[in-house]
């Protein structure tokens, strides 16, 4: 069997942010409001400052404006919901990006619901869920919905095929879960507990992996033919899959970097866009 095709999560988010700085454009020519995303960060994690930059500099590139709120590492869980409830109601900003993790101490799941959903971008509010798990409009947690870009950019119809997501975290197993399933997947989550996690990924002919272990997934592990995903990134440029051997099976693979990662960015970014559309009353044309 050949090597699989590489997923070019790079080329793909290339063309989606240039057309979402054209409806960016258009957007601040018809209202004089350019589109604004509020990024949040509390402490000094250096992954996490160097994401931030690197998506407030993509916004600009897009035409967005980026308002960054920088807070201390001590900060509360009641200051950062001040902040983020602040945020939701000031009309200037349309998306709200809470960089996570944060620390032990920061009730997690409280600093989320206090973005409107109407701002909530990055997709991690209950109501984002709830309206992704029933087709509702709203907003889509960005690195599942940047996955099912890559598979439509790549034909991949998930419609009756095995799909297994290992992982469950709130805002990206769980979410990839129910994506596949509304596209009429059978899906599979996979997690610590899971009994002889090898065996179920034999069966899938969709892997989303997704839980942040470097290499879990050997190559052996993959069905022949099956499309992988790789979502994890670990520290080397790692991702959840052993890359070197899955790609002697699978039909299609995302490398890391360059797949799953870029996709996030444009997600985000392509979301502030059409949040602004639609508190500023104006339809946004476009699309890729």
């Amino acid at each position: 069997m050949s090597q699989a095709r590489l997923m070019d999560g790079t080329a793909l988010a290339r063309r989606i942010v240039a057309d979402t700085a054209e409806r960016a454009a258009g957007l601040t020519r018809r209202t004089g409001t350019a589109p604004c995303l509020a990024t949040v960060l509390v402490g000094e994690d250096p992954a996490s400052v160097t994401y931030v930059r690197m998506k407030q500099n993509r916004s600009r590139k897009a035409g967005i404006e980026s308002r960054h709120v920088k807070l201390p590492a001590a900060t509360t869980t009641a200051e950062l919901v001040g902040t983020l409830r602040s945020l939701s109601q000031d009309p200037e900003v349309h998306g709200i990006l809470l960089q996570h993790p944060m620390g032990p101490h920061i009730d997690e799941r409280a600093a989320f619901e206090a973005i409107a959903p109407e701002k909530d971008v990055d997709g991690v509010t209950f109501a984002s869920f709830a309206t992704m798990s029933f087709g509702l409009p709203g907003f889509v947690s960005c690195t599942p919905g940047g996955i099912m870009r890559l598979l439509d950019a790549y034909e991949v119809d998930p419609a009756g095929k095995r799909a297994v997501v290992v992982g469950r975290s709130a805002i990206l197993g769980k979410p990839a879960g129910m994506l596949l399933l509304a596209r009429d997947a059978t899906v599979t989550y996979c997690h610590s507990r899971t009994r002889d996690l090898s065996a179920v990924v034999r069966e899938a002919d969709i892997v989303v992996a997704a839980v942040g272990r470097p290499r879990l997934i050997r190559g052996q592990d993959v069905k022949p033919g099956a499309v992988v995903v790789d979502a994890g990134y670990n520290p080397g440029n790692v991702g959840d899959v052993d890359f070197d051997s899955a790609v002697e099976r699978a039909s299609l693979i995302t490398p890391v970097p360059g797949g799953v990662g870029p996709m996030t960015i444009a997600t985000l970014l392509e979301q502030t866009v059409e949040a602004a559309g639609r508190q500023l009353g104006v339809t946004v044309t476009g699309g890729v």
